[in-house]
C-alpha cells in the first residue's frame, strides 16, 4: 500500500505542467475570489449604496452599533459572535411539522 502511494507521488513530481494545470489553478482561485468577494466586499459596498440613495435624515443609528459604542466593541463583537452561531445552528436544525412551520422557524432564525 505504501510503495503505490510513493509510485504516485513520484509520477506527480516527474510529469510535466499541462494546461490542464493552469486551468485547475484558475479555476480554484476564481472559486476563492468569488467567496471572498461575497464575503468581504459586498457588505461594505450595499451599506455604502444604502447611506448614498437610501439615507433618510434623523433616522435612528443601529442598534448594534449603538450597543458597541455604550458597552464596548469587543465585548459586543463577541456578543454578536455568539447570536450569528447560534442562529446559524438553529438554522440547520430548523423544526416543524409542515412546511410553513419549518419556514418560519428559518425566517425567525
Amino acid at each position: 500500500m505504501a510503495g503505490q502511494k510513493l509510485q504516485v507521488l513520484d509520477a506527480l513530481d516527474v510529469a510535466k505542467t499541462q494546461w490542464y494545470h493552469f486551468t485547475a489553478i484558475i479555476i480554484a482561485g476564481m472559486g476563492f475570489f468569488t467567496d471572498a468577494y461575497d464575503l468581504f466586499c459586498i457588505s461594505l459596498v450595499t451599506k455604502l449604496l444604502g447611506r448614498i440613495y437610501y439615507h433618510v435624515a434623523g433616522s435612528p443609528k443601529l442598534f448594534f452599533g449603538w450597543l458597541g459604542d455604550k458597552l464596548g466593541r469587543k465585548r459586543v463583537y463577541g456578543l454578536t459572535l455568539i447570536l450569528m452561531v447560534v442562529c446559524s445552528v438553529a438554522s440547520g436544525l430548523s423544526f416543524g411539522h409542515s412546511a410553513k412551520s419549518v419556514m418560519a422557524t428559518l425566517y425567525f432564525f
